[in-house]
Formats: C-alpha cells, sequence, structure tokens
C-alpha cells in the first residue's frame, strides 16, 4: 500500500516538480562588489500532458493526467565583503493537476534557496573569475503527506556545494560561464523519505549585438537511489536535462527576456517545454 501511495503521489507531485527545474539563478556570475547587486523575477509556465517515466521514456501522464504549473521566481544578490557576495531566491506557485480522478489545485509560496559566494583565487591577486558556492534549500514550501494534495514544496533541507568558473571575450560583448555541484538531501522525517543526494550542472553562453541580447542554457541533475522507511525505490530515481535559449532587450539599468526551456531527457519529471519570461536589473551601480 505504501509503494502505491508513493507511486499516486510521484505522479501528483510532477506539478509541482516542474518547477524544480526552473528559476536557476544564472544572470551574473562575477562575485558582486559591496554594496552592489542584482534583482531577477522570472514568470514561468508550464502545460503538459507528458512525463518522462521510470524508464526514462516519454510517454503521457497516466489515466489522462494534466499537469498546468505556474511560477514566480525572485532572485537577488548582493555584495556582502570584497570577494563574497550573498544570493536569495524564493517563489510563489500555482499548481493544477487533471486526471480521472478529478482536479486538484494549489498556490502558494514555494521553498527558500540561500547561498554564500566566494571568490578565492582573488585573495592571491589571480584574475581569473572563479568561485565557490554554498548554499541551502529550506522547505518553506507546504509538503503534506497525502497522495491527494500537490506539494507546494519538497519538504526537507537541501545542502549544496559549487564550483563556478566564467570567461568573457572583452571587449567583445560575449561570455561563457557555469558550474558543477553536489547536492546533499536530507530525510524529510514527516513522510520518512530519503529523497537521495544529487549531482547537478549548468553552462551557459552570452552575450548581446546593440541592445538585442542572447543567452543558451544547457543544466541537469542526476539523482541517487531515495529511501523509504529504510527501503531502496530505484524506480523513483530522478535525472533531467534541458536546455534552454533565450532573447532579451537592454533597458538601460537591466534587461527584458523571454525563453523556452525544452527537456532534452528524463526519469521521473515531467515533459514538454516551458515558456519564461524575465527581467534582470542591477542595483547600487
Amino acid at each position: 500500500m505504501e509503494l502505491r501511495t508513493l507511486g499516486l503521489r510521484r505522479t501528483l507531485t510532477l506539478a509541482g516538480l516542474a518547477l524544480a527545474s526552473s528559476g536557476t539563478p544564472v544572470a551574473a556570475q562575477w562575485v558582486e562588489d559591496p554594496g552592489r547587486g542584482w534583482v531577477s523575477a522570472e514568470l514561468f509556465y508550464h502545460d503538459t500532458t507528458e512525463r518522462y517515466d521510470l524508464n526514462s521514456d516519454k510517454n503521457a501522464i497516466p489515466f489522462g493526467g494534466h499537469a498546468v504549473s505556474a511560477a514566480v521566481f525572485v532572485t537577488a544578490a548582493f555584495g556582502l565583503l570584497p570577494n563574497w557576495d550573498l544570493w536569495l531566491r524564493g517563489s510563489f506557485n500555482d499548481l493544477e493537476f487533471t486526471d480521472a480522478a478529478g482536479e486538484r489545485s494549489t498556490s502558494g509560496l514555494g521553498d527558500t534557496n540561500v547561498w554564500l559566494r566566494v571568490a578565492p583565487l582573488a585573495y592571491l591577486g589571480v584574475g581569473v573569475p572563479f568561485a565557490i558556492r554554498g548554499g541551502v534549500k529550506i522547505p518553506s514550501g507546504d509538503s503534506p503527506v497525502d497522495a491527494e494534495i500537490i506539494p507546494l514544496g519538497e519538504g526537507q533541507y537541501d545542502w549544496e556545494l559549487m564550483a563556478e568558473l566564467g570567461h568573457s571575450f572583452w571587449p567583445s560583448p560575449h561570455y561563457v560561464n557555469g558550474w558543477v555541484g553536489y547536492r546533499w538531501r536530507r530525510r524529510d522525517l514527516e513522510s520518512r523519505k530519503d529523497p537521495g543526494e544529487e549531482v547537478f550542472f549548468l553552462a551557459q553562453a552570452g552575450g548581446a549585438a546593440g541592445r538585442l541580447q542572447y543567452k543558451v542554457i544547457l543544466e541537469g541533475w542526476d539523482g541517487g537511489t531515495p529511501n523509504l522507511e529504510g527501503l531502496q525505490v530505484p524506480t523513483a530515481q530522478r535525472h533531467y536535462l534541458q536546455i534552454t535559449p533565450n532573447v532579451g532587450w537592454d533597458t538601460g539599468r537591466g534587461s527584458a527576456y523571454v525563453g523556452w526551456r525544452q527537456p532534452l531527457s528524463g526519469q521521473n519529471l515531467p515533459a514538454s517545454g516551458a515558456l519564461v519570461i524575465g527581467y534582470f536589473g542591477r542595483f547600487g551601480l
């Protein structure tokens, strides 16, 4: 019965997990100077009747399932000390899932992320834009242990550490950057589930032609085997790979942009593309 409930909950959670692959804060890679920073607001909209199943095959969500996810992610970064900055991210989510059993919907705040970043090579006088970032995901979104309710969060703390590297082709207005990291996903005491740890990465290339801007983001993660009450559940593993091209327009102190997030492969996660609309602006200049 518990495994059956887990399967139903996993299907319902497809709507919520669509949001877990969004809102990636990639607007700036170089550590911010003290008193300076940026804010990014991003609208994410995903409407799908497809999923990647436990065999990584793309097919219809069972029982005529239809998931619609909308969220606004707000990310901010600001410099604390020379070579140190702080990042914060929160979200508001609106989720709906419909299948043969009826319609479920929920809305509210999602989980919160906090990161602290340092550029260690700067203390050695090396100008290479390398940074180390560590942080925690705080389970601030509701995550009831109920197969009939779509959770707004995942219910557990996640700790992560990543190495970041970037390069600017100045005076040409183009750049590349990215990171690779490891995520320690803590046990959810209420659901008694250990979701398994993850390796993740992101690579980005961008630039500008006058006021027109572009960037292409390739990102993904590979999850370990979840554990439910001491039982390994390899069929619940997750992995994801997606690409997001977008174009933007320089507004003077920031930029507005629109993009399309397209999954390339996955396991136990939603399929189909998603619309992304956002604005990135600086302060303290």
